[in-house]
Parts: structure tokens; C-alpha cells; sequence
């Protein structure tokens, strides 16, 4: 998932601006770990 498509969902949902950036880095690392998970089954 690339950062833009994060940040766009946050925006429509309501997340408030100044604490995009850390939620954009928690989804990111999330969708890696996930991958991590699904690719080692």
C-alpha cells in the first residue's frame, strides 16, 4: 500500500491532520508484517 492511498483513506474517515504521518507509518508497517505472515504460509 503506498503512503498516498493511506493518507486519502485517513482524510475521508475524518483523522485529524497533524497525526497522519505516525498513523500512515503504523498501516505501513502493519501491511508489511501481514505480508511477512502471508508469504511465509
Amino acid at each position: 500500500m503506498r503512503p498516498i492511498a493511506v493518507k486519502k483513506i485517513l482524510r475521508k474517515h475524518g483523522y485529524p491532520p497533524d497525526m497522519e504521518l505516525k498513523a500512515t507509518e503504523t498501516v505501513i508497517e502493519q501491511a508489511k508484517l501481514l505480508a511477512t505472515d502471508y508469504s511465509s504460509n
